[in-house]
C-alpha cells in the first residue's frame, strides 16, 4: 500500500467510525485510552506557563545562557505545578500545560500561577544576577488558567503518539499566555468565581482585576500578586 493510500484509508476510518466515550475524574495516561475513537470526558482546569520573549532571548544570548534560564524557567513551573496537584500534559518549547481535576482545582491552579510569579521574581532572577551579574536580562513570563469540559483523545501514530486536549479551556488558555506580561497571572471568569476567599483578597486587598478580553469578548482577571513559597 503506498503511503497516499495508506492515508486516505486512516483519515476515512477516523472520519466513520464511531467515538466510545466514558466520564472520567483524573487526568488519563496515554496508554489508557487507544488509538481508535477513543476518548474520556472530564470537567477540569488547564493551565500554561509560558517564559515570555524567548526569540529574543536565544537571538541574542548564547545557546548555554538560553538553555540554563529555560531550565530554570521549567523546572520551578513543573515542581510548583505538581506541589499544587496538577497533572503536566506537555512541554512545549518555553512553556508547560498542566490539567487540575477535583473539588478544589480551580483554586489549587491559581495559586499554582501566583506561585511561579514568586518564584520568577524571587527566586530565578536573583541567581540568574548573582551567577550572570553583567547580564541584561532578566526572565518574564505569563501563566494563563481556564476551566471547562474537556474531551481527551490519543493522537498520533503507533510508537509516537499523545493525548490531545480538547475544549475551550486548553484553547483559551493556551491564547490568554500570549497577552502582555506586565501581568503574569490571568485568569478566567469561570476560575474566579470557583476561588476560596484566600486567593481572591489579600488582606482586604483584591489581589486579582476583573479587566475584559477583547478577542475572546470575555471577562477574565489579571494579577500581579504572588503567592509565597517555603
Amino acid at each position: 500500500m503506498s503511503l497516499k493510500d495508506d492515508l486516505d484509508a486512516q483519515v476515512k476510518k477516523i472520519f466513520k467510525e464511531q467515538w466510545s466515550e466514558r466520564d472520567g475524574k483524573v487526568v488519563p495516561e496515554p496508554s489508557d485510552l487507544k488509538l481508535s475513537n477513543d476518548a474520556v470526558k472530564l470537567d477540569g482546569v488547564v493551565l500554561y506557563a509560558d517564559m515570555s520573549e524567548s526569540t529574543k532571548l536565544v537571538d541574542s544570548k548564547k545557546a548555554l545562557f538560553a538553555a540554563e534560564v529555560y531550565k530554570s524557567f521549567l523546572h520551578c513551573a513543573a515542581k510548583i505545578i505538581r506541589s499544587e496537584g496538577g497533572d503536566i500534559t506537555a512541554y512545549d518549547g518555553d512553556r508547560i500545560m498542566a490539567v487540575y481535576t477535583g473539588d478544589s482545582k480551580n483554586t489549587s491552579a491559581a495559586r499554582a500561577a501566583l506561585k511561579i510569579n514568586y518564584a520568577r521574581i524571587h527566586i530565578i532572577n536573583p541567581a540568574l544576577k548573582l551567577q550572570y551579574p553583567e547580564a541584561a536580562y532578566e526572565v518574564k513570563h505569563t501563566v494563563a488558567v481556564d476551566s471547562s469540559k474537556l474531551f481527551v483523545a490519543r493522537t498520533g501514530i503507533r510508537g509516537s503518539n499523545d493525548l490531545v486536549w480538547v475544549g475551550r479551556a486548553a484553547n483559551h488558555a493556551a491564547k490568554m499566555g500570549s497577552l502582555s506580561n506586565a501581568y503574569p497571572s490571568r485568569i478566567s471568569s469561570d476560575v474566579y468565581d470557583m476561588l476560596h476567599e484566600s486567593i481572591k483578597f489579600s488582606k482586604g486587598k483584591p489581589m486579582w482585576e476583573q479587566v475584559t478580553w477583547t478577542d475572546m469578548k470575555r471577562t477574565i482577571y489579571r494579577s500581579t500578586w504572588w503567592w509565597g513559597i517555603s
